[in-house]
């Protein structure tokens, strides 16, 4: 079970780190600090700034449907995000942010949809899923990374 947690966090440090946002802490051990339940937690720090709200609203989408993405890839079933109790909080997060963008549910749903699926298909890309791999064995083996770490092993596999 804890390979799950590692690919899914593993999924949201890549991603965020991919599209700009410091990963400032990903771990599959989060503190019991009085806030919903999780197995995994991944902060990032964005240059809010530096990006539209149009384009923040799309980066929340992409790095919220990486975890569920990644766990998919990894275990091999293909599960609706939507669909998975685990994954709520991330479905959430995602539908919430894709609101301002696509007011209309049915377009949003589509909208998701198509995120997961490209998100898939470039998670599954051998550069990439090395790198993801590799952020998920160095939460196995030390249950959180900071900053420095996530950039260090990105950057190891992606250059």
């Amino acid at each position: 079970m804890s390979e799950l947690i590692a690919y899914h966090e593993a999924g949201h440090a890549l991603i965020a780190h991919l599209l700009g946002g410091k990963v400032k802490q990903v771990t599959i051990e989060p503190e019991d600090d009085d806030g919903p339940e999780r197995e995994g937690d991944t902060q990032v720090l964005w240059r809010r700034s530096r990006i539209s709200d149009d384009e923040f609203a799309k980066t929340t989408v992409q790095v919220s449907l990486a975890g569920p993405v990644a766990e998919m890839i990894y275990s091999g079933d293909r599960y609706h995000p939507g669909l998975v109790a685990e994954w709520a909080a991330d479905w959430r997060e995602a539908w919430e942010a894709a609101a301002p963008l696509f007011p209309i549910e049915r377009k949003r749903l589509e909208y998701l949809e198509q995120v997961s699926i490209q998100l898939y298909h470039r998670l599954k890309d051998d550069d990439l899923w090395a790198a993801l791999a590799s952020l998920a064995d160095n939460l196995l083996a030390h249950e959180t990374l900071d900053h420095e770490q996530v950039d260090e092993i990105v950057e190891e596999w992606l250059g």
